[in-house]
């Protein structure tokens, strides 16, 4: 059977039971077909036996000749819902119309296989269904009032002889169409039309039945939206064999026609402004056609924007359906006439602008004495802008100290001229503001100094608010109508134009102070003339001739233009050949004196000489420097580096511009010995833990001196690195009086420094260690006694760096441990022996018990 297929020709599963006078339709369908897809069909009729022709999709002979009027009529049709499917449609039927039809289909298939026909029953029954509203013919006109309740009744009877059931809807059309309000379907189920849900669930719309085949709909706080026409619609359903329910016919009558009057509230007046201290008077009016007993509730809010939600808005007053007004002192709400009540502020204020509503709900009362509120109205917004009581004043900036210099006092008035109506609830602030000067078009937004708030809090800006904690700027209030602005000490920053702003504030009803107006003055310029600093430094050597050991003396004289009462520093500074080795930048810092006349040592290392230097004032603008004991190390170029200050704020010194003089040379004619140096190992290469020697070897050419003549400082180097590319480390050092220094080291390994000859001196490292490889080199500094008994210091003199190099012990580094290891593998072997032994002597040893045999000599067999 799963495999086999054929045509399958459907219609509704019978008897349709249709009422006389109404349409009938009835579907074929066919499925699983071969051939093309639009498929032919043929209707045909039998009370009996017999079929007779009826209509065919694709023969028009087909119709027999008693079905030819109907069918050339359109009273039978045939209506092709899809390529495989058709609908028979029979209008009006009538009794003789009931009996079979059969719907069958020419076939396409290659094979016959399936059903090509198949056969529904209808049934036709007389029209038992009748539907009447109320006693008078025409429908009825209601006209209600926003709230009210009504009620409209309808009546539907069925005399049907099959068991059938009614569906009773009740409708109200809204322009041309026609809206579901509520239902009570075939199955006997509340049906609730779209929009009515949360009316149906709050019991204001109601469908009862009554005696009499009556449906009753009930409708409660009535709106707007519940005025039109209503009609009361039923509908008869029966039940199919295949338990499927059937409409077979619907009839409908207009009940009544209902007009809702509504219920608004308005504010009398429109968009409303008025002056600050005047009162405020609006009206609420509720139009309604309402004549019976009611109560109003009447509700004022007040709101900044005109958002008629009330989501934000404030109550103002409020009075309930007894008239009970709550409570207020500035805001009283009166009932003029029966729909009308007054509001009135008085002494309004700026505060007081914005949007008022007025919200107003009428009650009327129930049969049990208690009040049903039947609608609740808010007005549209009106708009209310208070205007201010502006006072009137001028505003005049002057400046009665200007600056000629920089840091120089400015100073400036602010004053309130021709001030009118100024009561005691206005009070002055004022701002000041600077912008600065372009000499281009461009524009320059003004930057605030400071700000005075309502309550004298003073708001300062960034561009003041540090110089003024410091003291530099004064805001103050000198009279009742006088700001001032002063800047003790006025910079070229400053320069600018200044304004000020003088504020108007005004004093509300809950003593809360609103800005009510702002002047500007006119801007004041702070400018004067600038020229460039200039300053002239010239040194002077005031002995032209002198030899080493003798005292070196300098002048420096100095000029400037353009500088307010200025003082000046001086620094000697002293540039060495690039020979010398105690300073490889070339510039040496030697003695400076301050603005304040004090001395101090730069980078004056020379112990033996801490008072071989002096600096002093010989005039304001004339300084003198003096060297005692010259020696051939000093030689070089000698400048004065003078600095000129100018007084600045706060009694501080600011620096304004730096000069530098012609130098000064020191120069010595050498005639004594050429000393060279070269550093020596015999071994480089050596092992860790051995000692390396490395010999400094000084040598002289030319003048031979004797060795109580001449001595040497003596400081070890070492770079780290192979390529010279790392900063040198000091080792130690050994001075020209025997005393050994030596820097912190981090390694295990020692130095040692000594003399061994006149000309040799030898640097031993003990324990060498990895991090002691690298380029060694030693620098010496000379020192030759002069015929007059002055030890003169020669220049710096740097050896030749020599590589040493660490390698490692491989036998000592292993011996050790290999000496251990094979200690302990020989201690921990014969522990787990004397432990295995011990195991098995005395923790594994079982004892076995043997049968215990009797043991008989056999007899010998003379005895036997």
């Amino acid at each position: 059977l799963a495999f086999c297929r054929g045509r399958v020709v459907r219609v509704p599963k019978g008897p349709l039971i249709r009422v006389v006078g109404t349409e009938v339709v009835i579907p074929c369908s066919v499925s699983d077909y071969d051939g093309p897809s639009e498929q032919n069909f043929d209707w045909e009729f039998s009370r009996d036996t017999d079929f007779v022709r009826i209509v065919s999709t694709w023969d028009s002979t087909f119709t027999s000749e008693e079905y030819q009027k109907r069918v050339g009529h359109g009273d039978i049709k045939l209506r092709r819902s899809s390529n495989d499917a058709v609908e028979l449609v029979i209008r009006n039927i009538q009794p003789t119309d009931q009996g079979r039809y059969k719907c069958s289909t020419p076939s396409t298939d290659a094979t016959v296989q399936g059903n090509y026909d198949a056969e529904v029953q209808v049934k036709v029954i007389s029209d038992g269904l009748s539907v009447s509203g109320s006693k008078a013919r025409s429908s009825m006109s209601l006209r209600l009032s926003e709230g009210d309740s009504f009620k409209l009744r309808c009546s539907a009877i069925t005399t049907s002889p099959e068991h059938t059931h009614l569906h009773v809807t009740w409708q109200i059309k809204s322009g041309s169409t026609w809206r579901d309000i509520l239902s009570l379907t075939h199955e006997g189920k509340f049906q609730p039309g779209p929009g009515y849900e949360e009316r149906y669930r709050n019991g204001d719309i109601r469908l009862d039945t009554g005696a009499n085949d009556t449906y009753r709909l009930s409708v409660s706080q009535a709106s707007s939206v519940d005025g039109g026409a209503y009609r009361c619609l039923v509908s008869e359903w029966v039940r199919g064999e295949d338990s499927s329910w059937q409409k077979i016919q619907e009839k409908s009558v207009e009940i009544a026609s209902v007009a809702i009057q509504r219920t608004d509230v308005v504010i009398s007046t429109s968009n409303v402004s008025v002056t600050e201290r005047d009162p405020l008077d609006l009206t609420c009016n509720i139009t309604t056609d309402r004549s019976g007993i009611f109560q109003a509730e009447v509700m004022w809010y007040f709101s900044a924007s005109p958002d008629d939600t009330l989501s934000d808005a404030q109550v103002l007053l409020s009075m309930d359906r007894d008239s009970v007004v709550s409570d207020s002192t500035l805001i009283s709400l009166s009932h003029v006439d029966r729909n009308a009540y007054r509001l009135l502020v008085r002494d309004v204020d700026v505060e007081d602008s914005g949007y008022y509503f007025c919200q107003a709900a009428l009650w009327v009362p129930l049969h049990n004495g208690s009040w049903h509120k039947v609608v609740e109205r808010t007005s549209a917004p009106v708009g209310v802008v208070v205007t201010a009581l502006e006072p009137d004043y001028e505003v005049f900036l002057n400046a009665s100290k200007t600056p000629k210099f920089s840091d120089d006092p400015t100073e400036l008035h602010c004053r309130i001229t021709n001030a009118q109506d100024t009561e005691a609830n206005i009070r002055f602030t004022v701002s000041w503001y600077y912008r600065q000067r372009l000499r281009s078009d461009d524009v320059v937004t003004e930057e605030l100094l400071a700000a005075m708030d309502a309550d004298w809090t003073l708001l300062l800006g960034d561009r003041s608010r540090e110089r003024t904690q410091n003291g530099e700027i004064i805001f103050s209030k000198k009279a009742v109508d006088t700001f001032s602005l002063r800047i003790q000490w006025t910079s070229e920053s400053d320069r600018g134009d200044y304004f000020c702003v003088i504020s108007a504030w005004s004093r509300h009803r809950n003593n809360s102070w609103v800005k009510s107006k702002d002047v500007t003055s006119a801007s004041v310029s702070v400018f004067w003339a600038t020229q460039d600093y200039t300053l002239t430094v010239e040194a002077v050597k005031l002995k032209p001739f002198f030899v080493a050991g003798h005292t070196f003396e300098m002048t420096c004289k100095v000029s400037s233009k353009n500088i307010k009462t200025p003082r000046y520093s001086v620094l000697i500074t002293a540039e060495k050949p690039l020979t010398d080795q105690s300073n490889p930048n070339g510039t040496t810092r030697i003695i400076s004196l301050n603005q304040d006349s004090v001395v101090r040592l730069e980078d004056w290392t020379d112990q033996t000489r801490v008072d071989g230097v002096v600096l002093e004032k010989v005039q304001e603008n004339e300084f003198r420097y003096r060297m005692y004991q010259t020696q051939i190390s000093d030689a070089g170029l000698y400048r004065c580096v003078v600095t000129a200050w100018s007084p600045g704020g706060g009694g501080m010194w600011r620096e304004a511009v730096n000069g530098l003089s012609n130098p000064i040379q020191i120069d010595f004619q050498m005639s004594g010995p050429v000393f060279n140096v070269s550093v020596h190992s015999d071994n480089p290469t050596i092992y860790q833990g051995e000692l390396a020697d490395l010999l400094c070897i000084v040598t002289m050419e030319g003048m031979v001196l004797e060795p109580d003549d001449m001595s040497f400082d003596v400081s070890w180097f070492a770079v780290r690195s192979f390529a010279l590319d790392r900063e040198p480390v000091l080792l130690t050092s050994l001075d020209r009086r025997g005393i050994v220094m030596q820097s912190r080291r981090n390694g295990s390994s020692d130095l040692s420094l000594e003399r061994i000859s006149p000309l040799e001196f030898r640097l031993r490292v003990h324990g060498c260690e990895d991090h002691d490889f690298g380029n060694h080199y030693c620098v010496v500094t000379p020192w030759v006694r002069s015929a007059t008994g002055v030890w003169q210091r020669e220049p710096d003199i740097k050896a030749k760096p020599i590589f040493l190099s660490v390698k490692m012990d491989v036998l000592n580094a292993f011996k050790y441990p290999l000496l251990i290891g094979i200690g302990l593998a020989t201690v921990i072997g014969l522990l787990s022996c004397l432990i295995g032994y011990c195991s098995s002597r005395w923790c594994c040893k079982k004892e076995v018990q043997e049968t215990r045999r009797e043991r008989r000599r056999l007899m010998s067999m003379e005895m036997d």
